[in-house]
């Protein structure tokens, strides 16, 4: 790799940093949100569906302007936006007749930058000339973990030690991490995914390609999976385990992101000797397995085990999916990492946001509600299915 790459590689890794902050972060609030604001749990479930849902018409609409404004421009767009909506978090609750108002604002700006990294980051790092591309993904993916294992491991231990009426003043800490590399970002150098005078695939030219509805499938899964038992762990492991705030964190969103970022770092460090299709119908048994551990098995040590294993089991289905779609579908360009990002934020809002509406009506029992997203490792099981036979079908047409 070129020494001027370093700089863009690491601005992405930290980018995937930031992306965690802002996904993760108010999670852990969810049940002081609950008792200092009394938020029930209906509204609570709004905060993730409104993220995600934001980010998904982020990724719909950015496909039309980013080639246009260029990739430099937009990514320091998106980092001043996370920074912006955890700044205000800490403002607008109190500033604001209605506190759920304040965070609704706030959650929305902060999803508008997560978007844009979600469109953006990826298709940087993929233009850096590294040789084996599943791989660089992989270890790009695996940061969006060490972030969130920041952010738990970070925020709980200031809880512990200042108390959690000032989670203000965490959230204030991590808004200088977007800055810092909304300034990186300015000065890093950004190359284009295609050659000279070569353009990437149309919308239109995508929509018409059968794989390309089947990696959507697959995004879209992908997401759902992680996202239904992450954005719970917490609230799931207080209210559901009823174990210690402390205790609940650091065994249930930690260890769930620390699962996933060595799934992915063992992807990333092996990825060139183990085979991608086998790895993720292997990590697609293994969720399931741990969804039905966390909702079924009524002893609190098997739920925070399951929250762990179900970590590991997600790590590789979002990179994963991401460069089988980037090798499948060749000179996708722009578009379909805008596309892939749409589905996969799809996910991300469609996995909690069911979870959290079972959970709610069933007397907020979230057992239940885990349960009824494991349709999602299901459906993206019989994606991989399907995008196998499309290849196959495809090598015996050149054949």
């Amino acid at each position: 790799m070129e020494p001027n790459y370093k700089k863009t590689m690491y601005a992405c890794f930290i980018g995937y940093i930031v992306q965690a902050i802002v996904n993760n972060f108010v999670p852990l609030l969810f049940v002081t949100f609950q008792n200092s604001y009394e938020i029930p749990l209906s509204k609570i479930t709004l905060l993730i569906t409104v993220n995600f849902l934001i980010q998904l018409l982020v990724d719909l609409v950015s496909a039309g302007f980013i080639d246009k404004i260029g990739y430099r421009i937009a990514i320091v767009v998106a980092h001043i936006c996370s920074a912006a909506g955890l700044l205000f978090l800490t403002i607008l609750p109190d500033l604001l007749p209605d506190a759920f108002t304040g965070i609704l604002i706030s959650v929305s700006i902060y999803a508008v930058g997560g978007g844009l990294l979600e469109v953006l980051v990826s298709p940087i790092i993929e233009a850096c000339p590294t040789e084996n591309k599943e791989k660089a993904m992989s270890l790009l993916h695996s940061f969006y973990c060490w972030g969130h294992m920041g952010v738990v491991l970070l925020s709980t231990a200031f809880f512990v030690l200042f108390g959690i009426q000032n989670w203000k003043i965490v959230a204030i800490i991590w808004v200088v991490i977007p800055v810092v590399n909304a300034f990186i970002f300015s000065k890093a150098p950004i190359y284009s995914l295609h050659e000279d005078g070569e353009k990437g695939l149309s919308l239109k030219e995508l929509f018409m390609k059968k794989i390309f509805w089947i990696m959507m499938l697959m995004m879209m899964c992908a997401g759902a999976s992680e996202q239904a038992v992450s954005q719970w762990a917490s609230t799931f492991a207080e209210e559901g385990l009823h174990v210690s705030k402390t205790v609940g964190d650091l065994a249930g969103p930690m260890s769930f992101a620390l699962l996933m970022g060595i799934s992915r770092l063992i992807y990333g460090k092996y990825g060139d000797k183990l085979n991608l299709d086998y790895f993720i119908k292997f990590s697609c048994l293994l969720c399931i397995a741990s969804y039905l551990c966390i909702a079924l098995i009524p002893i609190p040590i098997f739920g925070l085990l399951g929250c762990a294993v179900c970590g590991f089991s997600v790590g590789i289905l979002w990179p994963g999916t991401f460069s089988r779609a980037s090798a499948s579908i060749k000179n996708g360009g722009t578009a379909l990492f805008a596309m892939l990002a749409l589905a996969g934020d799809f996910g991300c809002s469609s996995g909690p946001t069911l979870a959290g509406i079972v959970s709610s009506s069933f007397h907020n029992n979230l057992r239940l509600g885990i349960l009824a997203a494991i349709i999602f490792p299901v459906l993206l099981l019989i994606g991989l299915f399907l995008s196998r036979q499309k290849s196959q079908e495809f090598s015996s047409q050149l054949c």
